[in-house]
């Protein structure tokens, strides 16, 4: 039937579905051991949550599943497309990813801490920051000791590297 033959209220509303993190254009989707099982948990939750979901009546069932759907296709793409990077094929003494980095502002003597990981796993309350992010890219390839100027807008702050670990 045409859609010019349905009523109004009868016509649903697409579902919005929200998009994951963004991996820059042309980019390889590296993951951790860490962050390649927490997407493959996800996978399971979101098939779980879809088997189980309660709604008052069909339309809401169907727009709850179409969510989830739009969230699993996204997720399998990121699973498809994911390239684990293991800690113990990293180079002990650079930063590379899946590195735990300890670094100084020599300005501030300010001392940050955190992992270098895939964007989807990047969480900062969990000191965890995408490879893609700037300070990232500024300190990847460096070593305890060197220093590095991290242009951030119109300042530039001076890092020193404390320590690396895997």
């Amino acid at each position: 039937m045409s859609r010019g033959f349905v009523k109004e209220e009868d016509q649903e509303e697409p579902v919005l579905v929200p998009p994951r993190a963004a991996i820059p254009e042309g980019t390889i989707n590296y993951v951790t051991n860490n962050g390649l099982a927490e997407l493959k948990q996800e996978l399971k939750d979101l098939e779980y949550e879809r088997a189980h979901v309660q709604a008052e009546n069909d339309t809401e069932k169907r727009r709850s599943q179409s969510l989830i759907d739009g969230k699993i296709n996204l997720l399998t793409e990121r699973l498809n497309t994911a390239r684990l990077l293991k800690a113990e094929d990293q180079p002990e003494d650079e930063i590379r990813f899946g590195a735990h980095v300890k670094i100084e502002n020599l300005d501030t003597k300010q001392i940050q801490k955190f992992q270098i990981v895939g964007v989807d796993e990047a969480d900062i309350k969990k000191n965890k920051i995408a490879f893609v992010a700037p300070i990232a890219q500024a300190i990847t390839g460096k070593k305890v000791g060197e220093k590095v100027d991290f242009k951030l807008g119109t300042e530039i702050r001076k890092l020193k590297i404390l320590k690396i670990s895997y």
